[in-house]
């Protein structure tokens, strides 16, 4: 086998060390939550954390990033606390977003879709002696 033919490169200057963790209980800019808020004299819209949401525009010119790239996320249904989480905002600022987005017919939000809580028992002894056949 034959030895590689490059060789190491290494930095010349020291790297800067990281910036130090933050400290727990500061918080990082809340100016910017009250940006995206704006006041909080508003009716909200009554969302919970499973309430779906879907885009039904295009982001206009004029949006705030923060709801043009929550426009972009909705393409399919996800939920508030998925968009809270990617967009990194909490539940609170994600409420008056939306509650703004749903006012100018941006977005649509929708209950989940629930489930039968219990399978029908006549299916499920099909399913079981048809495996049992095999």
């Amino acid at each position: 086998m034959t030895p590689p033919k490059r060789q190491r490169r290494f930095p010349k200057e020291p790297l800067p060390p990281p910036p130090p963790p933050p400290r727990p209980g500061v918080k990082k800019n809340p100016e910017r939550l009250f940006v995206v808020a704006g006041k909080d004299g508003a009716e909200r819209a009554e969302l919970d954390l499973v309430t779906l949401i879907v885009a039904s525009a295009v982001p206009p010119p004029s949006s705030a990033p923060e709801q043009t790239a929550l426009l972009r996320l909705c393409t399919t249904p996800l939920s508030v606390a998925e968009l809270s989480a990617y967009l990194n905002l909490p539940f609170s600022a994600m409420t008056v977003l939306l509650t703004d987005m749903l006012t100018a017919d941006l977005v649509t939000a929708r209950a989940p879709l629930v489930r039968q809580s219990v399978a029908d028992r006549s299916l499920l002894e099909a399913v079981m002696h048809g495996l049992q056949r095999l």
